[in-house]
């Protein structure tokens, strides 16, 4: 039996991982920060002694976009040097790990779908970081390292843009949400699998695009929520990302390709409106009381 051990266990990704792994009966071991601090060298290789997992999912992440800008080298810690000491660890103990990553390591500058060869160039300090993870994980285990890249996520555990639209929605609140950023709003349980089948499916070792297929604006996105909520979506206008004060600058076309998948003899995710009907009854559940 496979020993799986995931990081970042408590997260909103970190979650279903856990509970899709343990409810097929697999050997899971899911470490939340509390339990393990990946930027602690010596605490990361007493686990990998005590656990000797055979695949590691890394979860664990500095996710704070904005704050990263004016706090790079805390948000390198994370998501570069940690990730490259555990790259180590896993290598040591002849590890699979699977990395999750970004859309961030591109500029956004394109119109078509980015493919998982095409350069990285990241205009954010979150970005820069993630990518620092990448490399270490590609360098350090070229046989055994997965990088998957993910965006626009949402999920039952915790924030989520999708959360606040149907608070929002639910409130009869008016908003005003970008309609110039494109992406693929992307659900948790969705990657959880596709991390699942990678690994099962022994698939070669590189990088993977796990975002759902089609693409759509963030305005395009909260429409769809206020529909699905029951909300008039006259409530939801469109405004221009150039309006956006926040420090750090939003990719303007985060739309990736899923070529490795396929390559891979691996179904890509599908649709995000089909994800987002599936996914809504549980979004409405988790949301139920909590605040936007």
């Amino acid at each position: 039996m496979i020993t799986w051990l995931v990081t970042g266990a408590s997260g909103m990704l970190g979650r279903d991982l856990t509970a899709l792994l343990a409810a097929e009966g697999a050997h899971v071991i899911g470490l939340a920060r509390a339990d393990l601090d990946i930027t602690d060298t010596l605490a990361v290789t007493a686990a990998m002694e005590r656990h000797r997992p055979d695949v590691v999912i890394n979860c664990a992440a500095w996710t704070a976009v904005d704050k990263a800008e004016a706090h790079e080298d805390a948000a390198y810690a994370v998501n570069g040097r940690a990730v490259a000491d555990l790259a180590i660890a896993c290598a040591s103990h002849d590890s699979i790990l699977v990395h999750l990553s970004t859309d961030y390591v591109f500029d956004g500058m394109v119109g078509v779908p980015y493919a998982e060869n095409d350069p990285a160039r990241p205009r954010t300090a979150y970005g820069r970081t993630k990518l620092a993870g990448e490399r270490a994980v590609r360098k350090t285990l070229p046989e055994t390292g997965y990088v998957v890249r993910t965006a626009w996520l949402y999920g039952a555990h915790g924030p989520s843009f999708v959360r606040t639209m149907i608070n929002y929605a639910r409130m009869g609140r008016s908003v005003s949400v970008v309609s110039d950023q494109r992406g693929q709003p992307t659900w948790t349980a969705d990657v959880a699998r596709q991390l699942r089948a990678l690994v099962i499916a022994r698939a070669p070792a590189g990088i993977y695009h796990a975002t759902s297929s089609g693409e759509t604006t963030w305005f395009g996105l909260a429409d769809e929520v206020y529909r699905y909520a029951g909300a008039d979506p006259a409530l939801v206008t469109p405004v221009a990302a150039a309006l956006d004060s926040r420090p750090a600058r939003r990719p303007a076309y985060s739309v990736l390709a899923h070529g490795a998948w396929t390559a891979a003899g691996i179904r890509p995710i599908g649709s995000w409106r089909d994800a987002l009907n599936r996914g809504f009854p549980a979004m409405l559940t988790a949301s139920c009381g909590s605040a936007a």
